[in-house]
């Protein structure tokens, strides 16, 4: 049937109507997607082009190169040294346990090592590079660049590690190095993004943890393209980092090579400083041990020998190591009292072997007694009871301060760890510390530095420094930062009579080189060479019994302090040898050697040592364990 020409019409109309509504919405619709991809791609092209580097370009870490370390003649001390290492990249390896087997087979891996770098591995990125093998041969090194096809993910590397070329020497003064830990990361508000690189190494103890930012550097960067998944493509640009300073010691290697030697096997430290600079010359701890060990990860067997030890090798006796200082305390106590007024260098005092105060007996290490002494007997006897008397004149507080005055309870700023702040004890010191009164029998003790007192080596070495020169110096340790000197401190004279030091020195003199002198057997003869000191020995239990009769652990503590020459004083020294027994007859002679060994820069003729010494110093040379090219240096000067 045929359509009436209106209603034909009538549909056109309809049709095109909807047209255009569809048309006009089609064309908003396009209108808007034009406009949406005109400010995508017009007004916020710069945006996304960042955004789209970002993803092609990552930026990636260099560290620099670790500062190196000197002695003051320029020998090193701390090194970098090229070492051959196998890293693992985990994206690229694939089954990871089945590649490191297969490196296994040509590497041998403890499986200590295994298990950190896994763990590592799991901590961080799967894109970073961990050391998986460490110190290769280079024969081990080719064999597994030539199995790099059936390795994938490992990469044979040239790198650098620290070493310490001196080992045991040094291991308590420079310290060394080993990985970042989290105990690490977290004592620290904004760590350096370098700290967060797997198996990045910083200082740990010594001079590398002290000096730590200065020696670690800056690092560099380079810029590398990697693709969708993270995995780098090539390498745009590189930026080498900033190396790190290099630090030059005050400490003669030579010397101290001999002072560690002279200690031998003894539980003891010895510390030798230069009176006019203040410079440490060598510092001595005994026992020590390789602190390349902990560069590499020191295992298990060998820590355990390390911390079970009861002559505690990894501690630093020198700078840590708190002592009652025993009768190299007297100068302090004879000082007090000289300058209060309360005493003068002739007034004598009767020693009959002991003082009773408020019912009790304080003995003097003499039972039968000194009889009438001075300042100047009193130090040459080491008279215990005389230094009582003075003490109850010239008061504690008068005597903290004097210790105080020349380094004993200060805590003195040397780049060592754990450095001891000591004790001078006062009476409100025991008031806070026990809530207790201070009694008498408090100042007898501290009078030759017993009970409370404690004092470090380094600080009985100062002491004996500030009197010897009497000026307030400061003891340094580190000579020049990229060859630029550091500041000498403290070179102003001391707030005390030249008068009252004179007497005291003396009397240390009178020690050494007098008749009755406690460490006459440590005199030294060379002409302008004499040396001035004191002897000491600290009581570790209250009942006297000889030290031949009781363990090891419970005999006393024997200590001496000197400087020489006496007429022009170059170096004070102190030496504390821990339950060694007396000083005269323990410490006295190490100090002798260790002096004659820095005046001399070598070997001293035998001369220089009493007859009935010599053979027992030649003796003593031959078994020395010296490093060889230090014992030739010093047979040539001798």
């Amino acid at each position: 049937m045929k359509r009436a020409p209106k209603d034909t019409e009538e549909s056109a109309r309809r049709i095109t109507r909807r047209g255009l509504i569809m048309g006009g919405l089609m064309g908003g619709f396009s209108a808007l997607l034009v406009g949406r991809m005109r400010h995508l791609q017009v007004d916020q092209a710069d945006t996304f082009r960042l955004l789209a580097e970002e993803n092609r370009i990552k930026f990636s870490l260099i560290p620099p190169e670790r500062g190196l370390i000197f002695d003051r003649e320029g020998r090193p001390l701390a090194v970098n040294e090229q070492i051959y290492r196998v890293v693992l990249v985990p994206e690229d390896a694939g089954d990871i346990e089945n590649t490191i087997a297969r490196l296994r087979q040509i590497v041998p891996l403890p499986d200590e090592d295994v298990e950190k770098t896994l763990a590592d591995i799991r901590r961080s990125s799967p894109f970073h590079e961990y050391t998986i093998a460490d110190r290769l041969s280079w024969e081990q090194l080719s064999e597994v660049a030539v199995n790099t096809p059936a390795l994938p993910g490992i990469s044979p590397k040239v790198g650098l590690s620290r070493s310490y070329p001196l080992a045991e020497d040094f291991a308590h003064v420079i310290g060394y190095v080993g990985r970042v830990s989290d105990y690490d990361l977290s004592k620290l508000e904004e760590p350096d993004p370098l700290l967060k690189l797997p198996q990045f190494q910083i200082g740990k103890s010594g001079v590398e943890n002290k000096w730590e930012e200065p020696l670690r550097g800056r690092a560099g960067n380079r810029r590398i393209e990697v693709n969708a998944a993270g995995r780098v493509m090539r390498e745009l640009d590189r930026q080498q980092g900033e190396s790190g300073a290099d630090l030059q010691l005050t400490v003669d290697s030579a010397l101290q090579n001999f002072v560690q030697a002279r200690l031998g096997t003894e539980s003891a430290a010895c510390v030798v400083m230069d009176v006019e600079t203040g410079d440490l010359v060598a510092i001595g701890s005994a026992p020590s041990f390789d602190p390349n060990l902990f560069v590499r990860g020191i295992s298990v067997a060998d820590y355990k020998s390390l911390t079970e030890n009861d002559h505690r090798p990894l501690a630093n006796k020198a700078a840590q190591g708190l002592y009652p200082p025993g009768s190299t305390f007297k100068m302090v106590t004879a000082l007090a009292a000289l300058e209060a007024g309360v005493i003068t260098p002739g007034e004598t005092f009767y020693c009959r072997g002991h003082k009773e105060v408020a019912g009790r007996r304080f003995h003097c290490w003499k039972r039968s007694g000194h009889g009438w002494v001075d300042l100047d007997g009193s130090l040459q006897q080491s008279c215990d009871v005389y230094y009582y008397e003075i003490a109850l004149k010239a008061g504690i507080e008068n005597i903290s301060a004097m210790a105080k005055k020349l380094g004993i309870g200060v805590r003195h700023d040397v780049p060592m760890s754990a450095v001891a702040q000591g004790l001078a004890p006062t009476k409100a010191w025991k008031k806070e510390r026990y809530d207790q009164d201070w009694v008498i029998g408090d100042s007898l003790n501290a009078s030759i530095g017993q009970g409370f007192v404690l004092a470090s080596p380094l600080q009985l070495a100062v002491m004996a420094a500030r009197i010897a020169s009497g000026n307030a110096i400061e003891p340094r340790l580190v000579k020049s930062v990229d060859g630029r000197e550091t500041e000498v401190k403290g070179a102003v004279p001391l707030d005390i009579s030249p008068t009252a030091l004179q007497q005291v020195r003396k009397g240390m003199f009178n020690v050494v080189n007098s008749g009755r002198g406690t460490a006459r057997r440590a005199r030294i003869l060379s002409e302008g060479m004499a040396m001035a000191g004191k002897t000491g020995t600290s009581q570790v239990r209250s009942v006297v019994v000889r030290n031949q009769d009781v363990p090891w652990e419970e005999r006393d503590h024997a200590l001496f302090v000197a400087f020489a020459p006496y007429d022009k004083p170059k170096y004070a020294l102190s030496v504390v040898v821990e339950h060694g027994g007396g000083g005269s007859t323990v410490a006295a002679p190490i100090a002798r050697d260790v002096m004659l060994q820095a005046l001399y820069g070598g070997f001293p003729p035998l001369s220089a040592y009493p007859k009935g010494d010599r053979w027992r110093v030649e003796q003593m040379r031959k078994e020395l364990p010296i490093r060889e090219e230090i014992r030739k240096q010093a047979s040539d000067r001798a």
